[in-house]
């Protein structure tokens, strides 16, 4: 019997959210697309808030994250009120 060739995998893109800020619990929280680790409990929220908004707009627009340019991924990220901070700036 002959196998079909196997397709290559398709790429898959993942954001990951790390809260710097800290009150003495470890969180996680994984979801579609998406890692979050640390922070304090209003950080943590708040992560998980934008990152569940992203999928939101992803979902509107009939994408995946994968699918996305780096422009219309900085669209995305703005209406749910994430700014790229530029480091030559600081």
């Amino acid at each position: 019997m002959a196998r079909s060739p196997k397709k290559p995998a398709q790429p898959k893109s993942m954001m990951l959210g790390v809260g710097l800020d800290s009150d003495g619990h470890k969180r996680i929280t994984k979801g579609e697309n998406f890692a979050l680790v640390g922070g304090s409990k209003d950080t943590h929220e708040e992560m998980t808030e934008k990152a569940v908004k992203i999928n939101e707009k992803l979902d509107e627009r009939g994408k995946q994250l994968e699918e996305v340019s780096r422009e219309e991924f900085d669209d995305i990220a703005h209406d749910v009120g994430l700014h790229r901070i530029d480091p030559e700036q600081n």
